[in-house]
């Protein structure tokens, strides 16, 4: 585990996104900007299970430290090449980063969805997920 003792405690945010592909016959089950299937509402679980998982990544990654969050805020989205967008972000006044909370909420949500979806298709395919733009701590990063 890295010593951050010495830090300074700085506001600091992550933005993470993942991006599934949904084949047609699941499109075809969405009614009113929302996926149901047997299991439930897909997005609004998805949303649950990766703001659960974003607070939990302390114990999922090792040595990364445990953070209470400030906020985690999920934004699900479908876009025009049948994608699903999954945008998480975090936000701590801490003495180290949440780069890795964001990734394992955008992350849990989209196989969140896979799992509620696969008994409708097995051609879903969660394409990826990366770091968006994260502040405060040594340097600032955003993807271009």
């Amino acid at each position: 585990m890295v010593d951050v003792g010495a830090k300074t405690i700085t506001q600091r945010t992550a933005t993470a996104r993942s991006i599934v592909y949904l084949p047609e016959q699941v499109l075809e089950q969405l009614s009113n900007g929302e996926i149901q299937s047997k299991k439930g509402a897909v997005f609004q679980t998805a949303i649950i299970a990766g703001i659960m998982a974003a607070k939990k990544t302390g114990d999922l990654i090792p040595l990364c430290h445990p953070l209470g969050l400030d906020n985690c805020q999920i934004n699900i989205e479908l876009n025009e090449l049948n994608e699903v967008v999954i945008d998480c972000t975090t936000s701590i006044s801490a003495k180290t980063g949440i780069e890795m909370e964001a990734l394992v909420g955008a992350s849990i949500a989209a196989l969140t969805i896979y799992d509620m979806c696969k008994a409708m298709s097995h051609d879903i395919t969660i394409k990826e997920t990366k770091l968006i733009e994260k502040t405060g701590g040594k340097r600032d990063f955003r993807r271009g």
